[in-house]
């Protein structure tokens, strides 16, 4: 029913120019920077300066002090800003109320009864994005944050686009398919990203109010393809297949005792690591075969290595399905004490305050009861096999399992490491379908992004170090040496794997069968890790 009322509020927002760069313009880079890091003062007073210069003051002003920094502003100044929507349809979203703000004395208080000003009930901002689709913007409506509130979240608090999405969005591998899932969807930003690849996309939620939020924001960027369902996990699409599940599920490992809030925007009502388990075990049945799961997470280390666990978990997938592919990548790991630090802070109560003290005690009481030494964070990324994949892969070749640890900063993604992905499992299988001899008989070409490094004692003709380094990917660097410096050097598409083995076997006084067993295992490493293509498709190579 509010449908033609959004679209008269994306009018008036597109008229406005409400846009990062006209905001950016407003207050400036500096001030931009220090909002991302929840402190709007310089934005406040390039604001105020902004406004002295104005007899009027321009929409996208009025609209970012109302729905960014979270201020009240004139009714008469709103109405002018939003001429279509006004502010009967404002308040009709849910998106403003009258302003009430208390004056006087503290023995004989008044109250300003809001008729000349008006508050925010969301916050409204826009977004602005690259992906291999090219770029975008959006408008994101969410909950107000604490800078508005002027207190700590409440438990049942929406988010807006945090650093979570926004690395789960760039993780998100671009493949065009026909179904998505988007578990946990929030106020619906990882399903506008999938909208973008997939012909329908599901958002699924335990919360009523995100799901609102998030079909607003869909209905509001003219995104027509998301269809929304309440419940949780799994449950609303019981029964179901998708070729992409996304899920920035509620991970946060919070303590299960009265007195600590529970926020459903990041915990997820179970123990320790629980949820994530949860995901992984329950992503076996509905996903497609060759379909792709991708979610973020959160693991616990006990007496043994955590990827020992994670392993337990996708060995035995729930529903009887075969073991998916696997690759796992994680990126830091923190103390229970940086741990408790971080997620307490997170929902708004400050260090020095007595209630930061009680929750921080009650997280390291729960960590030592349950014997956890460290929690690491990453990304997941599971696959179900297809049979022809199964076909096609050599007898000794088991499936994808892949768990490693690259807590180094990433490479230059500037349309998000998604695509980088996508290429590393494509080379991964057409290499792992192959045995040695067809290998060799293959021509490989370095990708674009590889540079070598090469180190020389002075005075001497030879390098002492030479390593190859990914410009793109996750940056990975790698130690060579002359025969693999050699094999990937001449790695141009023109000449066979095996035919230039041979050849630098013969400069270098070499057994040219024991130099193949030697470097073919690192040539399928370096087609996993994206320095090495495979040939074309239709190239007969």
């Amino acid at each position: 029913m509010t449908g033609p009322v959004i679209d008269l509020l994306r009018a008036d927002l597109a008229a406005a120019n409400f846009s990062v760069t006209a905001l950016t313009g407003v207050w400036g880079i500096e001030a931009d920077a220090a909002l991302h890091r929840n402190q709007r003062v310089p934005a406040l007073r390039a604001l105020a300066r902004l406004r002295a210069t104005l007899t009027v003051p321009e929409a996208n002003v009025v609209l970012a002090q109302l729905f960014v920094l979270g201020l009240p502003v004139d009714r008469a100044e709103l109405a002018a800003a939003l001429p279509s929507l006004g502010l009967d349809g404002a308040e009709t979203l849910g998106l403003v109320t009258a302003h009430h703000a208390h004056t006087g004395t503290i023995d004989n208080p008044t109250v300003d009864t809001g008729a000349a000003r008006v508050a925010p009930m969301v916050e409204l901002r826009p977004y602005s994005f690259v992906d291999a689709h090219g770029a975008g913007s959006w408008w994101i409506t969410s909950d107000l944050g604490e800078l508005a509130l002027g207190h700590p979240l409440g438990e049942g608090h929406v988010l807006g686009v945090g650093g979570a999405s926004l690395t789960l969005s760039a993780l998100m591998i671009p493949t065009p398919v026909e179904s998505a899932l988007d578990l946990g969807t929030g106020c619906g930003i990882q399903a506008l990203h999938a909208s973008r690849h997939a012909a329908r996309v599901v958002a699924t939620d335990i919360s009523e109010r995100a799901l609102e939020l998030a079909a607003l924001n869909a209905r509001l960027n003219g995104v027509e393809n998301i269809e929304f369902r309440l419940g949780s996990l799994f449950d609303p699409v019981a029964g179901e297949r998708f070729d992409h599940i996304i899920s920035n599920p509620p991970f946060v490992i919070t303590p299960r005792v009265e007195g600590v809030p529970s926020y459903e925007y990041r915990d997820g009502g179970l123990v320790g690591d629980a949820l994530v388990e949860a995901v992984v075990r329950g992503a076996a049945e509905h996903l497609t075969a060759g379909g792709v799961a991708q979610l973020l997470g959160n693991w616990e280390y006990h007496d043994d290595d955590a990827f020992d666990r994670l392993t337990g978990w996708l060995e035995r997938p729930a529903g009887g399905e075969a073991p998916l592919d696997v690759w796992i990548i994680e990126r830091e790991v923190q103390a229970p004490t940086g741990y408790a630090e971080t997620w307490i802070r997170d929902g708004g109560t400050r260090p020095d305050t007595p209630d930061f003290d009680r929750l921080y005690g009650a997280w390291l009481d729960d960590f030592e009861a349950r014997g956890v030494r460290q929690v690491g964070f990453g990304y997941m990324l599971l696959r179900r096999p297809t049979d022809a994949r199964r076909r096609a892969a050599a007898p000794a070749r088991p499936r994808l399992l892949r768990l490693e640890r690259l807590p180094e900063a990433l490479g230059h993604n500037p349309a998000g490491i998604g695509h980088h992905l996508a290429e590393c499992l494509a080379a991964h299988d057409w290499q792992a379908g192959l045995d040695d001899d067809a290998l060799s008989r293959s021509t490989l070409t370095v990708a674009s992004d590889v540079t070598e490094e090469r180190h020389f004692w002075p005075g001497q003709e030879d390098p002492t170090l030479l390593t190859l380094h990914q410009g793109g990917g996750f940056g990975r660097s790698v130690s060579l040496d002359t025969a693999q410096a050699a094999l990937i050097g001449a790695c141009d598409g023109e000449l066979p794997v095996g035919a230039i083995i041979d050849a630098i076997a013969q400069l270098l006084d070499a057994d040219a069968a024991a130099l193949r067993v030697e470097l073919l295992p690192r040539v399928r490493a370096l087609l996993d890790d994206g320095f090495l293509e495979p040939p074309a498709a239709g190239s007969g190579a």
